[in-house]
């Protein structure tokens, strides 16, 4: 495990510090590792060159500090080579790379972070690539498919909650309205990858009142996390990461609290909470991903707009503050953060710390 910096610890420690005020310290301290990792051309780095998808996030992480924010000279550096991925169809993606949805949803994030009216064309143009991408009647997927509503890595690909909770963010950021029907598309297939057979039409699902998420319900469901026995049966192993996905992006979609698929969500919320891994991986698994978890965790957390949770044992957890206190410990000396279970690029110190500031941020807003 990557130890804090000496000096955070010691903030930690202090009886009169105060979590907040040590998370905003490590805030600062991941812009200006994120800052002085900026390219000349205004980009982040991914596997060895500039993209736009990272650039997004990290640009997204400075707008949202109000120490710099959408005019600062970085940002608008970031933003410009972003754009210079914009193709005719209004997505923003690298061409070959076969990720236009997940590189278009966190552009489409970081300019709708900016609440600036110039670049209120290219947030329409890339709302309407992801529209249009999103698998329904025009790719010849009725409400009976399986893969109606979701989204890929772009519309040749088979659809994911990782992808299809990525569009539904971004959508909910740029200001999309509640009742666009993208969304309820949307909760079509988000309805599909719930482990919660009073909801779920899929087989795999039969009998089952776990309330958690997998990764898809596609070619017969598929799990990240593999499979459990319950009561002696082998059955899709719902995970952290994405049940936290699924639960935000019911509450996006303005899904009642009252309706089964929160409830039950929340349940297992309630059952496997934890910030030590990426809860009901398996062991050798579970700190896969953690980074990512975090970030949804965080997103999912404010969507909900209550301060604690009750855990299934009955003690009361204040969610921001234990989750600014496990960023601080895991912060490394240079400002950085990065996941030693290297899986999903999470070897990657800009990502890991893209994905920790943007969960801090969201933690110490109020």
């Amino acid at each position: 495990m990557i130890l804090a910096a000496p000096t955070q610890l010691a903030a930690l420690q202090a009886p009169e510090a105060r979590i907040e005020i040590a998370a905003q310290r490590a805030v600062d301290k991941g812009l200006e590792s994120l800052l002085a990792a900026q390219r000349p051309d205004g980009g982040w780095e991914l596997q060895g060159q500039s993209h736009p998808a990272i650039t997004a996030l990290a640009a997204q992480c400075l707008i949202r500090h109000p120490r710099y924010g959408p005019s600062h000279p970085a940002v608008e550096r970031a933003l410009a080579f972003m754009l210079r991925s914009r193709h005719e169809d209004g997505g923003i993606y690298v061409e070959g790379d076969g990720m236009p949805n997940y590189h278009t949803s966190v552009a489409l994030m970081a300019l709708s972070a900016t609440r600036d009216e110039k670049y209120q064309a290219d947030i329409e143009a890339a709302r309407r690539f992801l529209k249009k991408i999103q698998w329904d009647e025009d790719e010849d997927h009725d409400k009976s498919s399986v893969w109606y509503g979701g989204q890929g890595y772009g519309n040749s690909k088979r659809p994911d909650l990782s992808n299809t909770q990525m569009m539904v963010e971004a959508l909910h950021d740029s200001g999309l309205s509640k009742d666009d029907p993208a969304y309820q598309k949307a909760m079509a297939f988000i309805s599909r990858c719930q482990m919660l057979s009073e909801t779920n039409d899929q087989p795999f699902a039969r009998g089952s009142r776990d309330g958690g998420f997998i990764y898809s319900p596609a070619n017969g469901g598929e799990s990240k996390a593999g499979t459990e026995l319950v009561e002696g049966t082998p059955r899709l192993r719902s995970y952290g990461s994405m049940t936290y996905a699924g639960f935000k992006s019911l509450l996006y979609a303005n899904v009642g609290r009252d309706d089964p698929r929160i409830k039950q969500a929340l349940e297992w919320i309630r059952k496997h909470y934890t910030l030590d891994q990426n809860p009901n991986m398996p062991d050798k698994q579970s700190l896969e991903g953690l980074y990512y978890y975090y970030h949804v965790f965080a997103r999912a957390m404010k969507a909900w707009n209550e301060a604690t949770i009750v855990d299934a044992g009955g003690t009361t957890h204040h969610w921001r503050e234990d989750l600014c206190r496990k960023l601080v410990s895991l912060q490394r000396e240079d400002g950085s953060w990065v996941n030693e279970a290297d899986r999903w690029y999470e070897g990657s110190p800009v990502l890991v710390t893209c994905y920790a500031v943007l969960a801090l941020e969201t933690a110490l807003e109020r």
